[in-house]
């Protein structure tokens, strides 16, 4: 079940993301790059270098959670900030966020 919404907080890592990266290794860059608690209940979003494949990273209680979406065609836009809103990342996912902000 898809569980995320706009009471969450969302942060961009800005570099590109080694999507063979899973849970531990994505725990890593929060950690060390963002300099973030993984288990805060925020949510962490990462994008490949082609901006083909996205994941997102989440703690719920329990364990985290891995959602993970890759684009047949085009590309995901890059906005140039850190904290993403909940309309922002909706708008990413589904393709019409301008990176405007």
């Amino acid at each position: 079940m898809f569980s995320l919404n706009s009471s969450h907080r969302y942060f961009l890592y800005q570099g590109h993301c080694d999507m063979r990266k899973s849970f531990d290794g994505l725990c890593g860059l929060v950690s060390s790059e963002l300099k973030r608690e993984v288990s805060s209940g925020e949510v962490f979003v990462f994008l490949n270098r082609g901006r083909t494949h996205i994941k997102l990273l989440h703690w719920e209680h329990g364990g985290f959670v891995l959602y993970y979406k890759r684009l047949e065609q085009g590309t995901f836009p890059t906005p140039k900030k850190e904290q993403l809103s909940w309309a922002d990342l909706v708008l990413m996912i589904e393709g019409g966020y301008s990176g405007a902000c």
